[in-house]
């Protein structure tokens, strides 16, 4: 089952504190730092696909209302 948005920051705060703690060795803090880049990527990807969904209500000069796809440009 895919994770919400919300566990993987959850997620990604959690290794962040371990890596914060400095109570790991290196082996393990590069692990726990791949693990985050994954999490950080999958995160970035999510907020991506939500972005694309997003529309925008515009009122025209007729006052009816029309939706339009948004552009992050």
């Amino acid at each position: 089952m895919k994770k919400s948005f919300e566990e993987q920051i959850s997620e990604l705060e959690k290794i962040i504190n371990e890596l914060e703690n400095g109570n790991l060795n290196l082996d393990d803090s590069v692990v726990k730092f791949e693990e985050g880049m994954k999490i950080s990527k999958e995160c970035n990807k999510m907020l991506e696909n939500a972005e694309k969904k997003i529309t925008i209500l515009l009122n025209n000069e007729n006052g009816e209302v029309s939706e339009e796809d948004f552009n992050a440009e």
